[in-house]
């Protein structure tokens, strides 16, 4: 059923908005994916905070060309059936959340993406992106490594401490 010309431009406009805040657009073939799946990949995109649209090339071709960091962008590697996985917090986590999604259904495929800055990255980047750690993760992993020497020291103080008592023990039982 096709759909009229005022829904097509509100659905570029909505598009556009959601571009143009994406620190990340991760676009992926889902052919052979039942609706059922579909619910599920957006349901689980919904929790890391990854937005699924499932639209026409067409009018993301069109929402590109409005978009002045995406109106040089090549556009060719949009075609066949795909959906558009967006985040505007983290660059990581549209590839995570689809590649998390395609472990236990094989029939998404990663197509390609978008960054923030209008560059086109391959499927094969997009695959070594989704295995990067999220940002909470590394913010952890730095955080660990800067206490790293304060714990050792603490250690070694508290190491000390405990031979100095044991030594000033056994004096006292002597």
């Amino acid at each position: 059923m096709a759909i009229s010309r005022d829904k097509k431009n509100a659905l570029v406009a909505e598009l556009s908005e959601a571009l143009t805040a994406s620190k990340m657009t991760v676009f992926a073939q889902y052919q052979g994916l039942t609706v059922a799946d579909v619910q599920e990949l957006r349901k689980a995109a919904r929790e890391a905070g990854v937005t699924i649209k499932v639209v026409k090339n067409r009018l993301v071709r069109v929402a590109l060309s409005g978009i002045d960091t995406y109106k040089s962008t090549d556009t060719s590697a949009l075609t066949g059936q795909l959906l558009y996985a967006i985040s505007s917090d983290d660059e990581v986590a549209p590839a995570q959340v689809l590649a998390a999604f395609a472990k236990t259904h094989p029939a998404l495929q990663f197509a390609g993406a978008f960054s923030g800055e209008g560059a086109v990255l391959s499927a094969d980047e997009v695959k070594a992106l989704s295995n990067l750690p999220s940002k909470n993760q590394l913010i952890g992993e730095v955080v660990a490594q800067l206490l790293s020497p304060v714990n050792d020291i603490t250690n070694a103080l508290s190491g000390n401490l405990h031979g100095l008592l044991d030594g000033v023990k056994a004096k006292a039982t002597n």
